[in-house]
């Protein structure tokens, strides 16, 4: 099996005008950069532009800072928030979980198979029963289990366990807790959940056996970035499974979970690969 090309992923965004696509192409270009791939959208309701450039490594005579260090000026001049990245330095990623493990049992999988490319430096929970599961795969496991009393102490050991573990990006995987609004602003557009598509209709303990009462026709779930207001983040990735009165509560709860799942991974997939540009409450998702 051919070894996998180490890429530099640009990624930008800036006020919308003539000429940025040929001036970052043709300044990579000029550098010998080796362009594999090349995305972009201009949005014509706010006059933004948004743009993904992936470079093979090897083409470029100069490492990931340098580039960085020639490119400011232009992108200075252009107005852009903008980042690159190097796939050796794999993305660091914090799982929490509490009792429900379909969404874990799915992310483990994934990274244990390298499906896409991730590091998981330690796994948090509220709970004690998925400990064994966890360092089985020898990943770190940390119980930090929350009560109305020591709430607060908690989340401040679990952000210094974010900040020792030097984490990229946090999952919610099926973790039922609201983080901190302190969490929050800590860790803007680097928290993901999920959540079932039944919201706001079916709020509460047992989604799926109220909108099983309901008779609902489609069951889904969506991944979106956490904010401090409660499941309102820019979304990143959303699907839905069909059903019908055939479907039985079980059925319906089985669907569910593996629509949960699938969309988890797809998102934090497109987070790890740098596909996803943050604007306002929205997010550009290139494929």
């Amino acid at each position: 099996m051919a070894s996998k090309k180490r890429l530099y992923t640009l990624t930008l965004s800036c006020p919308d005008r003539t000429g940025i696509v040929s001036t970052v192409t043709s300044f990579i270009a000029n550098l010998g950069g080796w362009i594999t791939d090349a995305s972009q959208h201009g949005d014509f309701t706010d006059h933004h532009f948004f743009m993904r450039v992936q470079i093979l490594a090897d083409s470029l005579k100069m490492d990931v800072d340098e580039f960085r260090e020639r490119f400011a000026d232009m992108a200075a001049e252009f107005e852009m928030d903008w980042q690159i990245t190097d796939s050796e330095a794999k993305k660091r990623v914090v799982i929490l979980v509490s009792k429900q493990d379909h969404c874990l049992y799915d992310l483990l999988y994934r990274y244990r198979s390298q499906e896409f490319e991730f590091e998981v430096p330690c796994i948090i929970s509220n709970h004690e029963n998925m400990r064994s599961f966890v360092e089985w795969h020898g990943i770190p496991y940390h119980c930090l289990p929350i009560s109305a009393e020591n709430k607060q102490h908690q989340y401040a050991e679990m952000v210094k366990l974010f900040e020792q573990h030097k984490a990229d990006v946090i999952v919610l995987a099926r973790y039922m807790q609201v983080l901190s609004p302190e969490i929050c602003r800590l860790f803007p557009n680097k928290i993901i959940n999920i959540h079932h598509s039944f919201l706001p209709s079916f709020v509460g303990a047992k989604p799926y056996h109220q909108a099983y009462e309901r008779g609902v026709k489609m069951i889904g779930a969506t991944c979106h970035y956490v904010t401090e207001e409660l499941d309102q983040g820019p979304i990143i990735e959303q699907d839905v499974n069909r059903v019908d009165h055939s479907c039985s509560l079980e059925d319906m709860i089985n669907l569910g979970k593996d629509v949960e799942k699938n969309v988890l991974s797809r998102g934090l997939r497109y987070h790890v690969e740098d596909r996803i540009l943050v604007h306002g409450n929205k997010t550009i998702v290139f494929d």
